[in-house]
Formats: structure tokens, sequence, C-alpha cells
């Protein structure tokens, strides 16, 4: 009897009448994807333990530091907590997992030092897998392939996105809801829409980063003009699925604040109507368009403006410029802002490479055979030497960027935790700009310690503790000691301003017990070539 079979939207054969040949495909795509998330694990698990270097203090002081003061009932919450702009929902992944450590007495410092970027790791593998999944669904598995090799192999995704950011976890959640969401793409045997699947992803997104509603404002919008029945999208689903999501969040801000806070209406007002974030550096309108996001995508940016192009896939490609469009009408801007936005950019990068393979006729013949034709996938010369242009410019970008660039904080607080473990260090005292390095999610140990408070002043000109610091580095350590009871049994500063305490210090009985290597080129405002630990001799 004769099977008739179609072709499926990913250019599978399926069979329409025999369950058991559907079930075959379904349980081949299944292992499909398992092998692709344990093959990404394995890649990101080996990335989080080669970032050795310090990018944003964010990364540890909204996240972590939140975390271990939950759990361990020590650590330093930023104004910006006892402000209510942020919500605990992210940090509270950590709090898990640090609760874990405690409970099996793995708390130690080498393992606390590495575990956040593992369990990071896991997430980031996820959205390596949507991504994948996401391409596929979009324009076939050979663009998917080529699209997980664009986001493993470009340098920024490498260098951030195992970090402890809520930007990263953002990200993941994106790639995610954009899979699910039907006005991103038509449902197939493989890759079925979810509409409220969408939502609770999207909720979940701008619950943990408020901003994110940037991007979702977009799609829902998009949803809305193309469904049918636009009512029950917005009565039946929108509304109680962001209501759920919300009042779980707001009970949660509830429990941990001790009183009512709306995170998501604070956040809007610091940052969007008042301008907040500007206290931290402004940047020209157009920094993303003429810096930021290609510094982002690096070499990938002609590959990804060419698969633009020839998918002629406006909804996503409009979704990047919406994105930032919307951010570069806020005077701070940073590169991890717009991080989100930037694996899309690499599944058009995919597709522009997937474009340039050649495919080519040959005559396979075998003894006693008549002769036939077989597609054979053949790299043409412009393909191998954009893959091998990608590696050589990217690889060493971001083996650079994560083991060496600015690791001279991340080195120094780890040296101090293993020392503060084994009861050799009283107290600390950091002389260098606030949140230069990790605090006690790192260190561990609940001993005294001070860095230069920077905590945004409602009055206009009024110097804070690090800039005062900065511009009269003598000075203020000079005032600074005559309010000591005792003087720190350490002190940790940046070689740039060593030079110019250098007296300081030896009056004081301080002696040079390490010093670790830092920048080999200007961060902020110097070079900061090294961190160097001090200790009291007299202790």
């Amino acid at each position: 009897m004769e099977i008739r079979k179609r072709k499926n939207a990913d250019g599978d054969g399926d069979d329409d009448r025999n369950p058991s040949t559907a079930s075959s495909v379904s349980g081949r795509a299944t292992r499909s994807t398992r092998r692709i998330f344990l093959f990404c694990l394995a890649i990101r698990v080996v990335n989080a333990l080669l970032i050795q270097t310090y990018f944003n203090p964010d990364e540890h002081w909204q996240s972590l530091e939140v975390a271990h003061r939950t759990v361990f009932g020590y650590g330093y919450l930023t104004w910006e907590w006892k402000r209510g702009i942020r919500s605990y929902l992210h940090p509270m992944l950590f709090a898990f997992l640090y609760k874990v450590l405690h409970l099996t007495g793995l708390d130690t410092p080498y393992v606390m030092s590495k575990a956040p970027r593992l369990m990071q790791s896991v997430f980031s593998a996820v959205g390596d897998l949507y991504l994948y999944k996401l391409s596929d669904a979009l324009y076939g598995e050979n663009v998917a392939g080529w699209s997980l090799f664009c986001q493993m192999a470009n340098w920024f995704m490498f260098f951030c996105m195992n970090r402890t950011f809520s930007n990263c976890l953002e990200t993941v959640l994106t790639i995610m809801g954009l899979y699910y969401w039907p006005c991103i793409r038509e449902p197939s045997k493989n890759h079925p829409v979810n509409g409220k699947w969408g939502l609770v992803i999207a909720a979940l997104a701008c619950a943990i980063r408020p901003t994110s509603a940037i991007i979702w404002l977009y799609i829902g919008t998009l949803e809305l003009f193309l469904t049918h029945n636009k009512v029950k999208f917005v009565v039946l689903e929108v509304i109680p699925i962001g209501s759920l999501v919300l009042g779980f969040t707001c009970l949660l801000d509830r429990l941990m604040y001790g009183s009512w806070v709306i995170v998501p209406l604070n956040f809007l007002k610091f940052n969007f109507l008042s301008s907040g974030g500007d206290y931290y550096g402004t940047h020209p309108w157009h920094w993303y368009f003429s810096q930021g996001f290609l510094v982002m995508l690096f070499t990938f940016t002609p590959l990804s403006i060419a698969g633009i192009i020839k998918s002629k896939d406006k909804k996503l490609s409009a979704l990047i410029l919406w994105v930032l469009t919307v951010y570069s009408l806020l005077g701070h801007k940073e590169f991890r802002f717009v991080l989100p936005v930037l694996p899309i950019a690499l599944i058009f990068s995919g597709y522009a490479l997937a474009q340039m393979e050649a495919s080519v006729p040959s005559s396979i013949t075998k003894k006693k055979q008549v002769p036939r034709k077989k597609n054979i996938v053949k790299w043409s010369p412009k393909l191998v030497l954009s893959v091998l242009f990608l590696l050589v410019t990217n690889v060493p970008m971001a083996l650079y960027m994560s083991l060496f660039h600015q690791r001279g904080t991340e080195d120094a607080m780890n040296y101090l935790s293993e020392e503060a473990y084994k009861g050799r260090i009283k107290s600390i005292l950091f002389l260098m700009p606030c949140h230069s390095t990790p605090y006690y999610s790192t260190l561990h140990s609940n001993i005294p310690m001070q860095f230069l408070d920077c905590t945004p002043s409602e009055e206009k000109g009024r110097f804070d503790e690090s800039d005062r610091f900065m511009m009269d580095p003598l000075g203020f350590a000079s005032e600074l000691a005559g309010n000591w009871s005792e003087p720190p049994s350490h002190i940790v500063l940046f070689a740039s301003e060593e030079t110019k305490l250098r007296d300081f210090i030896i009056q004081r009985s301080f002696k040079e017990v390490k010093r670790f290597f830092h920048a080999h080129f200007k961060v902020d405002r110097d070079l900061q070539s090294s961190v160097v630990v001090y200790a009291n001799i007299e202790e």
C-alpha cells in the first residue's frame, strides 16, 4: 500500500497516517534537543570557569550580595534596596543556591566564588537551546546550527552571559518567550506555539527587570494587531497572567522589604521620570548605534546586516531597532542594557552564514548498482574564510576579556577570602572607587569592612565619598584616619592611588603583602594596572 507523506516546515517528511512514524519523529526531536542542551551546557560550564575578571558592580552587588545577606545574615544592601527600586525575585535564585551550599557544608571560599556563575551557566545553556529552537522554527535546521555557532563564538556572549546580572537571565527569558509567541512565527509539529507560556515568560522577565517591558510592549502590540480575538487576548490572557506574576512578586517583595513596595513603579520613577541613572554617567544619544551595540556584535556586524536584508524578517529586525532606539533616549547607557537583543542579531548572522553554503550534486557509484545523484553540502571558500575570520577575531577577544582585563579585584577578594577563612584578617578598608570589588558574597566572613560610599545625593553639586577620594586621595585618607578608633588590619587600593598614598600607608605601619595584576590599559579615569593589598604589621 502506498503511504502518502507531506513535508513539514523543517523539511522533514512526516507520515500522515502512521502514528508510529510521527512518534519516531518526535522521539528523534527530543533526543536531538537533549544532545544540543548537553553540548551547550558543557560549553557554558567551561565558559563559567574561565571567567576570572570583573565587569560591572551589579554582578555582585545587586544579586549575590543581596542573596548572601538573606541566607547568612550579613552582606551590604546598596541604596537601591533602601528606595525599593529592585525586586528580590532575581537574588532569591542565588539565595536558594547559597542555602543548599550552607546546609551541605560546601560554602568554602572556592565554592562560593565559583558556584553562582556555574548556576548561571545552566540558565545560559537553556537560552542557547531556545535560540537554536527559535532559529529552527523560523528558518530551518541549517540556519539554527549556524545561529548556535554565532552565539557560542561571539566574544560578548562568552564574556557576559555567565555572569550573575539580571540582564543575563532577562536575555534567556526573552529568547524563550519569543519562541512561544504566535506573532513571531507559524506553528509546526516540532515547534508548537503557546501564547500563554509566552505571556508567563514575558511577565517573569519584566518582574526580574522592569525595563524588559520595552521588548514586550513591542511584542504585545504586534500580537494584539495580528490576533483575531483581541478582547480574549487582553481580558483572558494578558490581564490574568500579568496580575498573577505581579501579585507573586509583590508578595515576595512585601516579605523581604517588610512593607508593600511596587518595584516597577519605583523603578520607572527613578530611571525614566527623574533620569536618576544619569548620576552614573551619560552618553550621546547615538552611542548604541555608533559604538555600544557594534562593539557587542563586533565582527558579526556585517553578517547580521546581511542576514536582516536576506531574511526579510521585518518583525525581529524591527524589534532590534525598537529596543536600541528606546534605550538611546535615556542618558545613562551600558552594554548589558541591550543584551537581550544581541542573540536575535546573531540569529541573523547565522542566516547569512547558512546562505553561503553551496550545495553541489555529485555522482556516487556503488559496485553493481545504477549511479544516483546525492546532494552534498560543501563549504564555499567565502564561508571558510568567514568562519575563520570570526573565530580569529572573537576567540582572543573573549579570552582576553574573561581571563585578564580587570581581574585584579576578583583575585584580591579571593585572596582575602582565603585569609579570612584562616582567621588572618580582622577588618578591611577599600581605598578605591566605590564597588570596585566584590564584597561579602565573595569574602564570606563576617568581619568589619568599609568601602567609599557613592549613594546619589539629592543635592546637586554634592560630592560623594568616592568622588572626594579620587579628587584628593591623601587629604581624604588623612581625614578618614583621624576618625579611626583602631586602624583596619588590611587596606586594598589600586596602584594608581598607591603612589599618592605611599607615605600615608608607611607612616601607619602598613606593609605590602600581595599585588595582583588588574589591567593593561585605562579603566575609568586612570591606568589601574594592579590591585595592592597592605597589612598592618603591628597587628
